[in-house]
């Protein structure tokens, strides 16, 4: 059996329109991946009123951020004071998250929820997806604008957004896949130093989205 789960970003918009996004592809539980369930300025998507919201609606709500979130109480995973996505995705505690998804979307459509907006600028498709997918699942990003992008599209259009994409022939395809990955994950992930001082695109991208990875 195919293991179908979906991703989707928050972002800014109003609940009823996030909430359209859902139904449209019949999603009937969130998995929050979020850290930091909470949004200063939009607190429609706060962990209680989110959860309470949804119920209304019959669509199911749990927190795996302390499982799946970018920002790991783990120390094993920092080098530098940055997040190492690569370390992170060993942690038995990830891989229990993961093992959870992948269990509740056997009765769930799953989407798996955080802030950002681009799916690309976020872990849930840097970190989470990637990880599912090397577990077989097919994974799908719900955009804004109601449509959605096959995880292996959105990949294809990272290598492009990387400059990765001119043909070489004597780079493998799953090379530069790994690269884009890697290059990605380096501007994304969660960095200490930066959040106490002059923030990195990551905390741009966050403060940006309203949220926190």
């Amino acid at each position: 059996m195919v293991i179908e789960i979906y991703t989707v970003g928050h972002s800014t918009q109003s609940f009823e329109k996030f909430l359209s996004l859902l139904q449209k592809q019949g999603v009937t539980a969130i998995a929050d991946v979020r850290s930091a369930p909470y949004s200063r300025f939009n607190p429609q998507f706060n962990r209680e009123e989110l959860r309470n919201a949804l119920k209304v609606h019959g669509i199911r709500y749990a927190f795996l951020g302390k499982e799946l979130g970018a920002r790991s109480d783990d120390e094993c995973c920092y080098v530098d004071g940055k997040v190492q996505f690569k370390l992170l995705a060993r942690t038995p505690l990830f891989q229990s998250g993961l093992t959870r998804v992948i269990e509740g979307a056997a009765t769930h459509k799953i989407a798996l929820m955080c802030a950002e907006k681009d799916p690309l600028d976020c872990h849930r498709t840097i970190l989470v997806a990637r990880e599912l997918v090397s577990r077989g699942a097919n994974v799908t990003h719900i955009l804004q604008d109601g449509s959605t992008e096959a995880h292996r599209d959105a990949i294809a259009r990272l290598i492009v957004k990387m400059g990765l994409g001119e043909a070489d022939m004597f780079r493998s395809e799953e090379l530069t896949v790994d690269d884009a990955y890697e290059k990605q994950a380096e501007r994304i992930a969660y960095d200490r130093k930066a959040n106490r001082g002059t923030p990195t695109k990551s905390a741009e991208i966050a403060y940006n989205e309203e949220d926190e990875q």
